[in-house]
């Protein structure tokens, strides 16, 4: 077995152990019960059908395990690509004390424009050289927990990610970008890059990413420090990861979308279902 298909192999043990706890959830655990939707919801019941309430049921459950499945699947990926990956990596070093004051200053600015004034556009290649000309005598030992660490054990390199949702809020990408400010300060560096990065774009093109929470904190179109999608895939795992990724997803796809027709909807599926592009 070559290492991309063991990387396939891998990344399927992951969807595959989610989706299995997601179905048991929905058909189990907590399945839709139409005359309870009926009694709490009974304007709802009366005007939209139950299938439409029964779909959005089906996705609560979905959509807060396969955003706890990104960080297993990054590992995945790191451990059979570039070699090693590690979720909730401490990394601790050396920051002076005028480096952090100015990281504070740069968050501040950011999130409270002056009065009178609009607000600051970030610009991660100005902000970062401004913090590093900071210069004084008080070292401060500081720690950041970064969401995945990797190591490239190929050519001993050293990576960390703040991996959020494709559509992250604003307070955890001020958290994401005050952690990548501190390791960057770190003197002597602790790491050699570390990213903002996003599993997929889904606005399409790195281009037309819109979503204003992180634009707040970050250039998502242009600041080199941010990753989205097969950028950070590629990264995370080398070359071919992306592929790898979607042919591993397209695989059991089928499997799984005939069983939620089946069992949950209780309908038979279509002819033909579409395979995913993220």
């Amino acid at each position: 077995m070559t290492k991309k298909e063991e990387m396939k192999k891998a990344i399927q043990s992951v969807i595959k152990s989610m989706m299995d706890g997601v179905m048991n959830k929905v058909l189990i655990e907590d399945p839709f019960i139409a005359e309870n939707h009926k009694a709490k919801k009974p304007l709802y019941a009366a005007l939209v059908p139950d299938e439409i309430f029964k779909g959005s049921h089906f996705e609560r459950r979905f959509v807060t395990p396969f955003g706890n499945a990104w960080e297993e699947l990054a590992i995945v990926a790191a451990n059979q690509g570039l070699g090693f990956g590690e979720r909730a990596h401490s990394i601790t070093g050396r920051i002076n004390a005028e480096r952090l004051r100015r990281i504070q200053q740069i968050l501040n600015t950011l999130e409270h424009p002056e009065k009178g004034k609009k607000r600051i556009k970030p610009n991660w290649t100005q902000e970062l050289k401004y913090v590093l000309e900071g210069k004084s005598p008080k070292v401060v030992p500081t720690t950041v927990v970064c969401d995945i660490y990797v190591e490239d054990r190929k050519i001993d390199k050293k990576y960390t990610f703040e991996l959020k949702a494709p559509l992250p809020n604003s307070d955890q990408t001020k958290v994401s970008k005050e952690k990548l400010l501190k390791l960057y300060s770190m003197d002597p560096l602790e790491i050699d890059a570390a990213y903002y990065a996003l599993p997929y774009n889904p606005y399409g093109k790195r281009d037309d990413y819109s979503w204003s929470f992180p634009a707040r904190w970050f250039d998502m179109k242009k600041d080199e420090v941010v990753l989205i999608g097969d950028e950070f895939w590629e990264k995370i795992g080398g070359t071919g990861t992306y592929t790898a990724f979607i042919n591993a997803v397209n695989e059991i796809g089928k499997e799984y979308k005939d069983r939620i027709y089946r069992e949950f909807l209780g309908i038979e599926p279509p002819s033909s279902l579409a395979m995913v592009k993220l």
